[in-house]
């Protein structure tokens, strides 16, 4: 999870100079006039510099649209996305986003970003700029993700024609020499887009395996998070930090072997490495503002338990759990899955109104559990009309960009039940408790139905008629 979407061939680059005293002086006279050349070539106006006098990308949202930890229910980009493609078609989307905005997470390399750093102290920024733009311009919370790390600092050669796209390096966590160098890269970040507060520290733990243990390094990676948070709080205080993105694995019931009872149900039981590891962090943290984790409902091997509605209240579960370990500490899930990928990595098996219900159904349940933010792995296709589980259509041609079932879902949640929701309870009449999945406030009501056939419904003190898997929104 979170594993697929980048680009698996070379990247081309250009490199962005450092600006030297000239440039200084034309940024102090382009500043009166209220222009600047940007990283790309175009021209953007002047959001002004930080205080080591490092030029800011763009022009930043002053004051940030959000300044807690919790930032409500969006989406992640992932390799092809509405930045780019038919001018109409992102311009869509763009509009699309902007009535009823959201947060959007982008990760620094990979799943559409360039190499930030492909040799020490040269950057290139321009696709992660393209993305930032895109949130900007789309009215979205923007959220980084402080993954992945170029090659020379886990070991590989340096170098702007050299990436190494493949999996398995891009998997790789930093060597622990270049954790500051690591650190020292998320502050460069930090410094060129101020209006960002929010930072999630790596991707599923990514590298960080002790095989001679059997067990996830949680020793090196919390060290790594610790650096990275301070480095982040030194360039400005306000920005919120946030880990450790540990994938919540689950697994079977009748397997015994590495189970952990801590956290278990019919949907199956917590892997004890995930639990250790997440203690450990938990305990020796320098600090959080959030606590972000990511998984499926499903078991480790693909079993949706008892079915694939039921599965998602592993997702209640477990939130409760690291609710009790982290005290008032808001919780995000980085990731949440559904519905196994096939041996493409697709989730592509189920109709979409399929998909939508068991979507719904998590998003319940993670809210059930007390999380407060959630991101959905937007699977936008490079090419076609059809795209399983995308927002929106893509924006490769003219008539691309528009509405798709599952942005109505992921939108409109955000919308009713966005930070600071207080839920009430609602009357379900008994013989439809085991059909339907609900959650209210005192202004909507969201209803699952959970069979493939037409029920009658009583939700509320309203009967009403629901198609096979269908999602309604009452008013109340």
């Amino acid at each position: 999870m979170g594993c697929h979407g980048w680009n698996p061939e070379e990247r081309r680059w250009r490199l962005i100079a450092a600006l030297g005293v000239g440039m200084a002086a034309l940024a102090l006279v382009l500043a009166v006039l209220g222009t600047l050349p940007d990283s790309r070539g175009g021209t953007g106006s002047i959001a002004g510099t930080t205080p080591d006098g490092d030029k800011v990308h763009g022009t930043p949202v002053s004051p940030p649209r959000q300044e807690g930890p919790e930032v409500g229910w969006g989406f992640t980009h992932t390799q092809h996305s509405a930045d780019e493609g038919a001018r109409s078609a992102v311009t869509r989307t763009e509009k699309l986003l902007g009535e009823r905005p959201m947060p959007q997470n982008q990760a620094i390399m990979g799943w559409g970003a360039d190499n930030p750093e492909p040799v020490k102290g040269r950057y290139d920024f321009d696709a992660l700029d393209r993305r930032v733009d895109f949130v900007r311009a789309s009215g979205g919370t923007p959220v980084i993700t402080l993954c992945c790390a170029p090659d020379w600092m886990k070991g590989g050669e340096a170098g702007v024609d050299r990436t190494d796209w493949s999996r398995h390096n891009l998997e790789k966590a930093p060597d622990p020499d270049h954790y500051q160098d690591y650190a020292n890269l998320a502050a460069t970040v930090a410094k060129r887009y101020p209006d960002v507060r929010h930072f999630i520290v790596w991707n599923e733990f990514k590298g960080f395996w002790n095989d001679e243990k059997g067990r996830w390094d949680y020793e090196g990676y919390t060290r790594f998070y610790n650096l990275v948070r301070k480095a982040l709080k030194k360039v400005d205080k306000r920005i919120m930090v946030g880990g450790p993105y540990l994938v919540m694995d689950s697994l079977d019931p009748k397997r015994s072997e590495g189970a952990s009872d801590v956290v278990a149900g019919p949907w199956g039981h917590m892997d004890r490495r995930i639990v250790d590891a997440f203690e450990y962090w938990n305990e020796h943290k320098a600090g959080a503002d959030f606590v972000v984790v990511d998984g499926a409902s499903y078991t480790h091997d693909d079993e949706m338990l008892p079915d694939e509605f039921a599965a998602t209240d592993k997702f209640t579960a477990v939130s409760r759990w690291i609710e009790r370990q982290t005290g008032d500490l808001p919780l995000w899930w980085a990731e949440y899955y559904v519905e196994p990928a096939d041996n493409r990595d697709k989730r592509d098996g189920w109709s979409e109104t399929h998909r939508v219900a068991v979507q719904a159904a998590a998003l319940i349940a993670l809210a059930k559990g007390g999380a407060t933010s959630g991101f959905y792995w937007n699977p936008e296709d490079e090419r076609g009309r059809s795209c399983a589980g995308c927002m929106w259509r893509p924006t490769h041609s003219a008539d691309g960009g528009e509405a798709l079932p599952m942005y109505g879902l992921v939108s409109r949640f955000n919308e009713e039940f966005g930070p600071g929701t207080e839920f009430t309870t609602v009357s379900v009449a008994a013989d439809d408790v085991p059909n339907v999945r609900v959650l209210a406030d005192d202004r909507a009501v969201l209803v699952v139905n959970t069979l493939d056939r037409p029920i009658s419904a009583k939700v509320d003190g309203r009967r009403f008629e629901m198609q096979g898997y269908e999602v309604k929104w009452l008013r109340r």
